[in-house]
């Protein structure tokens, strides 16, 4: 998706439960500092240029409510994401346990998408019979957020990279106080999408399996040789 000036764009969610640092992350990401004080949030957007692997992009971060009661605008949040951050936080059980739910949710949303990543979109994938393709996995990044908190962990790294192949996506501690690996988590994400970019834009067009060989013969019955002739 090309934003203003032609630069590339890519949209990225963050979702995850109230209280994980969803906001921290994605202010320390745009704006180079870290908010200490915890004010839920229901929506905010941000926006920052910034060069991945040598190429200028424009992010569009999506900092999102992880409360139940706004279920159905998370949907509205999902179909307009290319990319998603799932956050937990290593100090909260519970958090990690939630993980599964956002993640259902993605799938859920994309899945009742038509041609979901399909049409005008940079991820066009070959879909016939409605729905998203599902051989182009999702972009996520699992992110374990407050790793600083050492002395109070209850969630390990082992079972974050155990979820993470479970759910078939990236995964990363990070700490958003300490701005370590918050880079990493959204440009992961990126480049992800950027992988799917360049391989659509490179496959033909897929027939569907039960779709009729094509009769090429009566193609040249139906439409036949024009004649032409030249003048000397």
């Amino acid at each position: 998706m090309a934003g203003k000036g032609g630069m590339t764009m890519y949209k990225l969610v963050v979702l995850g439960d109230g209280g994980v640092g969803k906001t921290a992350l994605t202010i320390q990401l745009c704006l180079n500092h870290f908010v200490e004080t915890y004010d839920p949030t229901i929506e905010d957007s941000y926006r920052k240029q910034v060069v991945i692997d040598q190429q200028s992009c424009m992010l569009e971060v999506l900092d999102t409510a992880g409360q139940e009661e706004y279920t159905a605008l998370r949907d509205q949040w999902i179909r307009d994401g290319e990319g998603f951050l799932l956050v937990y936080s290593i100090s909260s059980r519970s958090s990690f346990t939630r993980i599964k739910k956002f993640h259902q949710q993605i799938q859920r949303v994309k899945d009742s998408i038509p041609n979901a990543y399909g049409g005008s979109s940079p991820l066009s994938s070959p879909v016939l019979s409605g729905g998203r393709d599902t051989t182009t996995p999702i972009p996520i990044m699992l992110v374990g957020n407050k790793s600083d908190r050492v002395t109070e962990r209850e969630v390990s790294h082992q079972e974050g990279m155990e979820l993470a192949r479970e759910l078939e996506c990236q995964f990363v501690e990070a700490s958003a106080k300490n701005c370590v690996n918050v880079e990493k988590a959204f440009y992961d994400v990126v480049r992800l999408l950027r992988k799917q970019r360049q391989s659509s834009s490179r496959k033909p067009y897929a027939r569907r399996d039960d779709a009729p060989p094509r009769d090429r013969n009566a193609d040249k019955d139906r439409y036949p040789p024009k004649k032409r002739c030249c003048i000397l």
